[in-house]
């Protein structure tokens, strides 16, 4: 009988797997080389009104190499990790390099950036769940949404899913380092309807421990009330009004000031903050701190996926843009120095100044409050922004009723300078720490 590895024996095997992989690529020739490898297993089950609809165990990962060589770049990589395997995809790497063109802009990142010490941010939190277990919260979930109201009489079903694996990076300037980590999370989804109306929301929960995860009941209960609030949604008049997106919805705003400070966007000249770098993009009282190195967070880790360390960094301070967010490669084409975001940003935290829900409703005073955006009409060249949108109208800082089928337009250059309030009701299942956000005025398309 096969013995099944943890995790952290199956990283220490990779380990000596991708030190080997670089060993041979230094033999082959290569200039230089980095090997990456990310492993999951666990397990999802979804529940649909009261029938288990879905049950995936997933077992999966890859390893890839690059290799450098006078210049030139060549990538490949394999799911098997046998010798042969290994040789062949080390050699497949060697062979594309010599038939791409040269870049002088590719390459390892600097040896003096990277981190070469592993550290331990309290990321893996293994939780042992049974199939049956798994299944039964996912019923108890969505039973408590569907027993909320009579107005609930559908669902697209809740889902566990449980997660541990990962990740290991290596290079030929002595670099290896990885860690294991756990991603657990909780969802459901529920139709409510009245007459000839239907409305479907949901509600969710994830965290690198199991054990702080809502309750089933409580998502379920959440989900049932978002898709209520929703009912009998009326339209806007056309018109330009103040806008406050709720803190679950902000994250998308914060998403477009990424890509539009990202070092890819900005060495093509695709960007609306081109050479924005130390200018005031947003008002004064707003400071976005990067911390990377959060015990427990959803986006931490010591290190980028070019394995430069990572660290405490003001993304805009006082208003002002403190720094790009720059790749190895996107720096060298800028003439600057990785910021260390290969791969992504590491938990951000935006500073408030509005204080909690409620409060920012009285900021608002009256306009719309959006809890639901839909299509991709944002263009990060110009700014220029247009999203179908769905919430609530607010009138002297009460919600008054549901609205639905409106868009909302402006242009983000000009949305970042007129947000009036970020709320401390923060949001944090995601990589972006945001309470609520008030913009001053946007155009509302609705009858």
């Amino acid at each position: 009988m096969t013995e099944i590895k943890t995790i952290p024996e199956q990283m220490k095997q990779v380990e000596k797997t991708v030190a080997d992989a670089l060993t041979l690529a230094k033999s082959l020739g290569a200039d230089g080389a980095e090997v990456s490898m990310s492993r999951q297993q666990g397990l999802s089950v979804t529940t649909r009104l009261g029938d288990v609809e879905t049950v995936e165990f997933t077992n999966d990962g890859a390893l890839g190499i690059t290799v450098y060589q006078e210049g030139r770049k060549g990538s490949a990589s394999t799911a098997d990790l046998s010798q042969e395997a290994l040789n062949q995809t080390v050699q497949a790497a060697v062979n594309i390099a010599k038939y791409t063109s040269v870049d002088e802009c590719s390459g390892l990142a600097d040896k003096n950036l990277l981190a070469m010490k592993p550290q331990d941010l309290d990321l893996y939190h293994p939780k042992e769940l049974s199939t049956e277990e798994a299944i039964a919260l996912a019923k108890t979930c969505e039973n408590a949404a569907l027993t909320s109201d009579e107005k609930i009489t559908n669902s697209d079903g809740a889902t566990l899913a449980s997660f541990e694996g990962f990740k290991v990076y290596g290079n030929s300037h002595g670099q290896l380092v990885g860690y294991p980590s756990t991603r657990h999370s909780l969802s459901c989804v529920v139709i409510a309807t009245d007459d000839d109306e239907m409305q479907r929301d949901y509600a969710y929960s994830v965290s690198r421990d199991f054990a702080q995860l809502n309750s089933p009941e409580a998502i379920g209960r959440e989900a049932a009330q978002e898709v209520l609030a929703r009912m009998n949604a009326k339209k806007l008049p056309t018109g330009k009004v103040p806008i406050m997106f709720r803190a679950d919805i902000a994250n998308t705003f914060w998403g477009h000031f990424i890509a539009a400070i990202s070092g890819g966007n900005l060495y093509r000249k695709s960007s609306f903050l081109l050479d924005a770098l130390g200018q005031q993009v947003f008002p004064s009282f707003l400071t976005i701190e990067e911390k990377p190195h959060l015990l427990k967070g959803l986006a931490s880790s010591a290190f980028d996926s070019e394995g430069v360390k990572t660290q405490d960094t003001n993304i805009i301070k006082d208003g002002n843009l403190a720094t790009y967010l720059l790749t190895s490669y996107s720096a060298r084409k800028l003439g600057m120095t990785t910021t260390g975001h290969a791969g992504g940003i590491h938990n951000w935290h935006v500073s408030a100044n509005g204080g909690d829900f409620k409060a920012m409703l009285k900021t608002l005073g009256t306009g719309f409050l959006v809890t639901e955006l839909m299509g991709q009409g944002v263009n990060v060249v110009n700014g220029d922004y247009s999203r179908g949108a769905a919430g609530f109208w607010v009138e002297n800082g009460e919600i008054a009723y549901p609205v639905s089928e409106v868009t909302i337009a402006g242009n983000l250059q000009e949305m970042f300078k007129n947000l009036v309030a970020v709320g401390d009701d923060y949001d944090l299942k995601g990589a972006i720490r945001t309470g609520s956000i008030i913009i001053e005025q946007m155009q509302v398309a609705g009858n």
